[in-house]
C-alpha cells in the first residue's frame, strides 16, 4: 500500500498531539487518530509502526517544542531574571500544551535515543539557567527536579479547578516562583558571606 499523499510521519504526530492538548486524560488510539486525519488506520502503518512508536514521538515533539520555548525565554538573561522567565515559559507550555506537557513527563529509557537526545536537550537549558548559582551537579538537580514539581503541581491544581480562593492565580504563581528563587540563591548567598 503506497503511502497517501500529503500524510506524513510530522503531520501525524502534530495531529496526534493537537487532539492529546484538547483532552489531555484521552486514550489515544489509532483508529481515531486516523478519523481525524481521513484516512483509514492502515494508512498510519506506512508511516507510525505502533502505538508506542506514536507516543514516543509524541514525547519527542514535546521535549522539542519545551526545549525551544525554555531555550527562547532564557535568551538574553542571566541569574534570576532568566530563572523566572524559564518558569513562566514552562507554565504556558504546560496550561497551553497539556497534552504534550503529561507525554513530557517520564524519563526516556536507555535506547529511546532521540527521546534522550530532547529530554537533554532541556537539561542543559536549566542547567545553563542554573549556572550563576554555583549549585553542586546534585544541588542543580534537586533544583531542576523541583522546578519541574512546582510548575506541574501548579498547573494540575489549576486546570483542575483547585484553586478557588479569589487571589490572582498568576501572583501565585509569582509568589512560588519567588519562593523557588529564594531557595535556589540561598546556598549561594550563604556561600558569598
Amino acid at each position: 500500500m503506497s503511502p497517501r499523499r500529503g500524510l506524513t510521519r510530522e503531520s501525524i504526530v502534530k495531529t496526534a498531539s493537537d487532539l492529546l492538548d484538547q483532552d489531555p486524560s484521552r486514550d489515544l488510539t489509532l483508529a481515531e487518530l486516523a478519523r481525524h486525519l481521513g484516512v483509514r488506520t492502515p494508512s498510519l502503518y506506512n508511516h507510525i509502526g505502533s502505538l508506542d512508536e506514536l507516543r514516543q514521538e509524541i514525547a519527542i515533539y514535546g521535549a522539542r517544542e519545551l526545549a525551544d520555548r525554555l531555550g527562547s525565554a532564557a535568551i538574553g538573561r542571566s541569574g534570576e531574571t532568566a530563572l523566572v522567565a524559564v518558569a513562566w515559559a514552562y507554565r504556558d507550555f504546560a496550561v497551553n500544551r497539556p497534552g504534550l506537557h503529561l507525554a513530557t513527563q517520564r524519563a526516556p529509557e536507555p535506547g529511546q535515543t532521540e527521546l534522550n537526545a530532547a529530554a537533554h536537550a532541556i537539561l542543559e537549558i536549566l542547567m545553563r539557567v542554573l549556572e550563576p548559582f554555583e549549585l553542586s551537579e546534585k544541588e542543580q538537580i534537586h533544583a531542576i527536579r523541583a522546578l519541574r514539581a512546582m510548575v506541574h503541581g501548579f498547573v494540575s491544581l489549576e486546570q483542575a479547578g483547585g484553586f478557588g480562593m479569589p487571589v490572582d492565580l498568576d501572583e501565585s504563581f509569582q509568589y512560588l516562583v519567588d519562593t523557588y528563587i529564594a531557595q535556589v540563591t540561598s546556598g549561594t548567598r550563604s556561600a558569598l558571606s
